[in-house]
C-alpha cells in the first residue's frame, strides 16, 4: 500500500470553527460594505461639498434671473443631498433669504430696482401666500401640476417674444397699484400651491405686462421674495422642517454668488437676458412634465394593486 502524501493528507483537515467564531464571521458579513470612520468622513465632506455647490448654482441664478433659485435648489438637494422633497424645499427657503438681500441690494446699488412696486407687489403676495394654502387642501394636485406647467410655458413664450426696453420709467397709479396687488396674490398663490419662489412669475409678468425692463423686473422681483421667504421659513420652523445648518451653509454660498450673477445680468443683453430665462423655464417645465408623468403612473399602479 502507497501511504498518502503528508500534503495531500492534510489539505482539507480544518478545525470545526467555533460559536464565537461564528459570530464573529456575521459580524463581518453585515458591516461588510458600511463605511469606516474614513469612510464617513468622506461622506459627510461630499455631503457638506453638495450643499455649497447648489448654493453656488442657485445663488448665480437667482443674480442673473431675479428668481430666488429654488426651483432648481430644491430637486439638486433632493437629488444630491439626498433630502426628501419637503425638507428640501423647506431649507432652500431658508438659503433665499440671504441670497435675496444680496441680490435686491446689488441691484438696488445699480438703481435697478421699484421700491414702491416691491412693497405692494409683497403685501398681496402674502395674502396670496395664505390662499394658496388653503387651496391646496381642495384643488386635485394631478390639476394643480398640470396648470403649473401651463402657466410656465406660456410664460417662456411671452419672454420670448417681448424685448424689455430699459430705462423707460413706469407711472404708478390706482389701477396700476392694482395690478400691482393682483400679481402679488398670483405670486403667493403659486407659492403656496407649488411650494416655489414667486420669482419665475414675477419677472415674466413685470416685463410683458407692467413695461418693465428686465434689470428692474429682476431686482424687484428679489425684494418681493424676502417677507415671502421669511414669513414661509417661520412656518417651517414651527413645522420643524427645516434643515437649518444645512440652509445656512447654502445661503452663504448664493450670497456670495448671487452679487456676480447680478454683474452677469447688467452684461447681458435684454433680448439675449429674455432667451436665456425662457430657455430655463422650459427645462423647469420639462423636468416637472416628467415628474408629473412618474406620479401618475405610480397612483395607477397603486390602484391596481
Amino acid at each position: 500500500m502507497i501511504a498518502p502524501h503528508p500534503e495531500e493528507s492534510h489539505a482539507d483537515v480544518r478545525p470545526a470553527p467555533t460559536p464565537s467564531h461564528l459570530a464573529t464571521l456575521v459580524m463581518a458579513k453585515r458591516m461588510r460594505g458600511k463605511p469606516g470612520p474614513a469612510g464617513e468622513r468622506g461622506q459627510r465632506v461630499r455631503y457638506w461639498v453638495s450643499l455649497i455647490l447648489i448654493g453656488l448654482i442657485g445663488g448665480l441664478l437667482s443674480g442673473i434671473f431675479g428668481i430666488g433659485g429654488g426651483i432648481i435648489m430644491v430637486p439638486l438637494l433632493v437629488n444630491l443631498a439626498k433630502m426628501d422633497q419637503r425638507r428640501a424645499a423647506a431649507t432652500s427657503l431658508v438659503a433665499i433669504i440671504p441670497a435675496s438681500i444680496a441680490g435686491s441690494t446689488t441691484y438696488f446699488a445699480t438703481g435697478e430696482i421699484n421700491l414702491l412696486a416691491g412693497v405692494v407687489i409683497a403685501a398681496g403676495a402674502i395674502v396670496g401666500a395664505v390662499l394658496g394654502s388653503i387651496l391646496l387642501r381642495r384643488i386635485p394636485l394631478v390639476w394643480l401640476r398640470w396648470m403649473f406647467i401651463v402657466l410656465i410655458l406660456v410664460v417662456a413664450v411671452r419672454m420670448l417674444l417681448v424685448v424689455p426696453v430699459r430705462g423707460e420709467q413706469v407711472e404708478f397709479s390706482g389701477l396700476i397699484a392694482l395690478g400691482y396687488l393682483g400679481l402679488g396674490l398670483a405670486m403667493g398663490i403659486a407659492s403656496g400651491l407649488f411650494g416655489i419662489g414667486g420669482g419665475i412669475i414675477a419677472v415674466p409678468s413685470l416685463v410683458a405686462i407692467f413695461g418693465f425692463s428686465d434689470l428692474v423686473a429682476k431686482g424687484t422681483s428679489l425684494l418681493v421674495m424676502l417677507p415671502t421667504s421669511v414669513a414661509g421659513t417661520l412656518t417651517n420652523i414651527r413645522g420643524k422642517t427645516v434643515d437649518a445648518r444645512a440652509g445656512l451653509v447654502i445661503g452663504i454660498a448664493a450670497t456670495a454668488a448671487a452679487v456676480p450673477g447680478v454683474a452677469i445680468a447688467l452684461l447681458l443683453s435684454p433680448r439675449l437676458s429674455g432667451i436665456l430665462f425662457a430657455a430655463l423655464l422650459f427645462l423647469v417645465a420639462i423636468q416637472l412634465t416628467v415628474k408629473a408623468i412618474r406620479i401618475q403612473r405610480t397612483a395607477r399602479r397603486a390602484a391596481t394593486d
